[in-house]
């Protein structure tokens, strides 16, 4: 049975897929999705292959109340990194990158003996592309940004539950220019057969 006969236009569908491309803050405008639109898209999230259903990722939305709270952490990170006053409120700014600002947390767990720590980390990257993906097809543009404040405890433990690694934030909006194509894609270089031991061949 051919499963695209289950979808509207599967060929659409796939070929505006084709079309998403990573849109800078700068790029994003207002309107940003509501919240039932954000429920959606996590719920497009949680279909990503998942060894168990471990689940083992949360999408944090930042509201706009705290944004000043976000700045102030990143300000503060920049200024321990060595960072001058002036190039710590450059960063403080990135608080408001986008009219949407989702912050992804991996919960991983090495305690689970029937699904490896790298299936779990899979299982993350497959919801955030979801969720990216869900955006993109709702008529939003979206760019996943991280970088070593990422990693900085006063900002992990403001933002995470105990046991959470924060991976990045998601910014969200309503695309103001036109993406900028990185080119087409060759799908031979990623799909092989297995022809031998040790040896491929292009499809």
């Amino acid at each position: 049975m051919d499963a695209s006969q289950d979808i509207p236009d599967a060929v659409s569908v796939l070929e505006h897929l084709l079309r998403r491309h990573s849109m800078g803050p700068r790029q994003l405008a207002l309107p940003g999705p509501g919240q039932e639109e954000l429920l959606l898209a996590a719920r497009v999230a949680m279909r990503a292959p998942d060894h168990e259903r471990l689940v083992p990722f949360r999408l944090i939305v930042v509201p706009d109340e705290r944004r000043a709270e976000l700045a102030g952490l990143f300000e503060g990170f920049a200024l321990r990194s060595g960072k001058t006053a002036a190039e710590a409120r450059d960063d403080a700014r990135r608080a408001w990158n986008g009219p949407v600002l989702v912050a992804l947390a991996a919960r991983i767990d090495s305690a689970v003996a029937t699904v490896p720590v790298h299936e779990q980390w899979i299982a993350v990257g497959g919801a955030l592309t979801n969720f990216m993906n869900a955006l993109h097809l709702l008529g939003y543009g979206a760019k996943m940004l991280s970088g070593r404040k990422a990693a900085d405890p006063e900002i992990t433990g403001a933002i995470c539950e105990p046991g959470e690694t924060l991976v990045g934030w998601i910014a969200v909006g309503t695309p103001a220019a036109a993406a900028r194509a990185r080119g087409d894609d060759d799908p031979r270089q990623v799909l092989r057969v297995w022809i031998s031991a040790g040896a491929q061949a292009s499809v």
